[in-house]
């Protein structure tokens, strides 16, 4: 096998040849050094600043809204880049009067390039904004907020936003047909978890529904509402005058507030301050602290499981406001284990006792004004426009009351109002042992208020009438009545003033202290004779009065008390109008005293101030009171009521006249 030949030996580089190597190389060199000198001086030179109109275009493309960066713009490269931009400005919504919706002093984030580079994901590890403020503002006649850019972000994976720092920032809400303004300082607090978002704390005020009020609390970072579904959670504290709020919680959608579960304080001095807030009419209370939860549920808001106290009454239930229809609607079920009865005072447009706690001065003003009549009966106006601005469905159960010098057990309340018209059915007080059964009617869709009340008087225990007296706790029997009454007039005053109608009232068989027959007869010796002795009991046949109610006047038809030692024969009229009493008693001893007087009783004066005195002027006038004995009975209304027992005490009145 032949053998390859060597190679021929190099041939030798001319000096020509050997320059012009030279040279190509030098050029290289030349080229390389130009590129990296002309890099430096564009390092030197760059300015991102170049980059602002670009990217303010593309801002303007994607909202539709103008923006500026009025300040510088700058990047420090990196694998996490740093960005900041200073003077921003991005415009309104063109309907707004405010030409500006968001503006910052400067904005600086930081974003991740190799995600961005390879995966197409937006991470921003930081957002910081200094001396931010965001106006937002509900749409004109339905439209929505411009907080809404009407774009669609084309279905893409969403922007990751780690940790958001706002240093003095400024929050506006406007909503101009619901005439509310709020505005708000906001700052970034210190996480307790290096890794988790900072919350904020907010402080501010403004107008809601027109009332002026303050705000201050804490909130989740404003990146937890990046899902409109995920609850955000808040600890916000407001006051409106004497009124003030607690929410601590979970919203969803807090600018539509479509959904909460919050624990929810509310307390001020009169539960009726709440109408202008949340347009729910409530009456005159003494100064309330209640917390219980608050949800919503589509255009229902509930207020659920709440406890606490009105005055001197604890009450507890659940309570609903319906939005969205022709009226609002407000439901309730309501309990009290200890009812103080003064505290149902504004409910017939009366002031309450509050009993040391700091009253509404209005309501201490409207009693000062009453009592300056020498009045009692409430004459304040309910407000037509309360009463037809909202349905209800109320009922409030009081297991007991506590009412000094009145004898009311519990209480049993079912109000329904529908377009100004106001039923109270039932409305029934346990009262000394029996019961008071009654229904209220008040017909306000009118201008003048049409009112009906109906009452049945059931088995009251005459000695519990009078619980903190010896004499009367010694007395035995049961009492009924019926009233009905029929009035005009938008104040309870008023209706009673107008009232027409029939009241009977009226005691079957029992027994009574004689001390209180004969102080009531004026008889000096018999009384003496029982106060230096030993008091007795003696038995009542019956007792009973019947009036006659016209225009606001009640004149008795029939009126006496029966019993084995004295019959007391009256008659006389009460004004419910003017308050005042015109009231004549006649006592006929059925025994011989030698200090009897036989003198007339008379009871006048105002409700008041009501006197008691004996009415000498009519002592020994022949016909004061004619007497028919023979027809002294309880009128026929009566006797259904009426426990008259057997015997021959059973014969009311009419035996004594034989």
């Amino acid at each position: 096998m032949p053998s390859t030949p060597p190679p021929p030996p190099p041939t030798a580089r001319t000096p020509l040849q050997r320059a012009r190597a030279g040279m190509a190389a030098h050029r290289a060199w030349t080229v390389v050094a130009g590129l990296l000198l002309a890099l430096v001086v564009l390092m030197l030179l760059w300015d991102w600043n170049w980059f602002k109109r670009p990217v303010e275009r593309l801002v303007e493309a994607r909202t539709g809204r103008s923006f500026v960066i009025g300040g510088e713009l700058d990047v420090d490269l990196g694998r996490v880049t740093t960005v900041r931009a200073d003077v921003l400005r991005l415009g309104n919504a063109a309907w707004s009067d405010e030409p500006v919706m968001a503006a910052a002093d400067r904005l600086e984030f930081q974003v991740e390039v190799l995600p961005l580079l390879f995966r197409r994901q937006v991470r921003l590890p930081e957002i910081r904004l200094s001396r931010p403020v965001l106006v937002l503002e509900t749409g004109p006649d339905g439209a929505p907020g411009n907080w809404d850019f009407g774009t669609d972000d084309g279905g893409g994976e969403p922007v990751r936003i780690r940790r958001l720092w706002v240093d003095n920032g400024g929050l506006r809400f406007v909503d101009g047909p619901g005439d509310t303004f709020i505005e708000l300082q906001v700052r970034s607090l210190q996480a307790r978890d290096a890794d988790a978002a900072p919350p904020i704390a907010l402080e501010g005020g403004g107008r809601w529904s027109g009332n002026a009020f303050s705000l201050q609390g804490t909130a989740e970072s404003p990146l937890e509402l990046q899902d409109a579904d995920a609850p955000y959670r808040i600890d916000l504290r407001a006051q409106a005058g004497a009124t003030r709020a607690h929410a601590r919680g979970a919203l969803t959608a807090p600018f539509e507030l479509r959904g909460m579960d919050l624990q929810f304080a509310l307390s001020g001095r009169n539960l009726e301050h709440l109408y202008p807030l949340v347009g729910v009419a409530m009456p005159d209370t003494p100064p309330y602290a209640l917390d219980g939860r608050l949800r919503r549920e589509g255009d229902t808001w509930h207020y659920q499981k709440f406890t606490g106290k009105v005055g001197q009454s604890d009450l507890s239930g659940t309570a609903a406001v319906t939005v969205g229809g022709v009226r609002p609607r407000f439901e309730a079920d309501l309990e009290s284990q200890r009812l103080d009865f003064d505290d149902l005072a504004g409910f017939i447009g009366g002031t309450p006792d509050a009993e040391g706690d700091a009253l509404d001065p209005e309501l201490v003003a409207r009693e000062r004004a009453l009592a300056a009549k020498g009045r009692v009966i409430p004459d304040t106006p309910y407000e037509l426009g309360k009463l037809r601005s909202m349905d209800a469905d109320v009922r409030l159960r009081a297991r007991r009351i506590n009412a000094p010098g009145l004898p009311i057990d519990d209480m049993d309340a079912h109000l329904k109002l529908d377009a100004g018209l106001v039923r109270l059915d039932p409305l029934n007080f346990g009262i000394a042992g029996g019961a008071v059964r009654s229904t209220v009617r008040m017909d306000a869709r009118e201008d003048t208020i049409r009112s009906h009340l109906q009452a049945s008087v059931r088995r009251v225990d005459l000695g519990g009438l009078f619980p903190d007296s010896t004499l009367a706790s010694q007395a035995v029997g049961r009492i009924g009545g019926e009233f009905d009454l029929a009035g005009t007039g938008n104040s309870v005053a008023a209706m009673l003033g107008s009232a027409d109608g029939d009241v009977a009232i009226g005691m079957g068989a029992g027994r009574v202290s004689n001390l209180l027959v004969e102080l009531a007869g004026i008889d000096i010796y018999e009384t003496l004779k029982y106060l230096i002795g030993k008091d007795k009991q003696i038995p009542i046949r019956c007792a009973f009065a019947e009036f006659d109610v016209e225009r606001g006047r009640m004149t008795s038809t029939a009126m006496a008390i029966d019993t084995t030692d004295t019959i007391i024969i009256g008659k006389g009229t009460i004004d419910l109008g003017d308050e005042s009493l015109d009231i004549e008693l006649r006592p006929r001893p059925k025994d011989r005293s030698i200090l009897a007087l036989r003198t007339p009783l008379t009871i006048g004066g105002t409700f008041a101030a009501p006197s008691f005195r004996p009415d000498m002027a009519r002592l020994g006038l022949r016909g004061a009171i004619a007497i028919a004995l023979g027809s002294i009975a309880p009128p026929a209304a009566l006797l259904a009521t009426l426990e008259l027992g057997g015997g021959e005490d059973s014969d009311c009145g009419g035996q004594y006249a034989r």
